[in-house]
């Protein structure tokens, strides 16, 4: 498992943006969606999440090309769909 430093040490997911909204929404259960080079990262962004809200999480294992490709949940409804991504988020070598 990757951690949230390794992380931090590349990408700035802007994690208190989405505690903010998590419980500015006061959501109960939270979709992530990550591209395949962030899902390492998946859980250890989950905990870090679930340490500053009461929300529960599920992670998005399929594939994930971009904002567009939304999940199909089926019956499954969720409060709040996140989306990461690296485009916009430069590495800081």
């Amino acid at each position: 498992m990757k951690s949230l430093n390794e992380l931090n040490e590349k990408y700035d997911l802007e994690l208190e943006k989405v505690v903010s909204e998590i419980l500015k929404k006061k959501c109960k259960l939270v979709l992530l969606q990550f591209p395949d080079g962030l899902k390492p990262y998946a859980t250890a962004v989950v905990d870090y999440l679930e340490s500053k809200t009461s929300s529960t999480f599920l992670i998005w294992l399929g594939d994930c090309f971009g904002a567009c490709d939304t999940p199909n949940l089926g019956e499954v409804k969720v409060d709040l769909v996140i989306q990461f991504g690296h485009n916009s988020l430069q590495p800081t070598y």
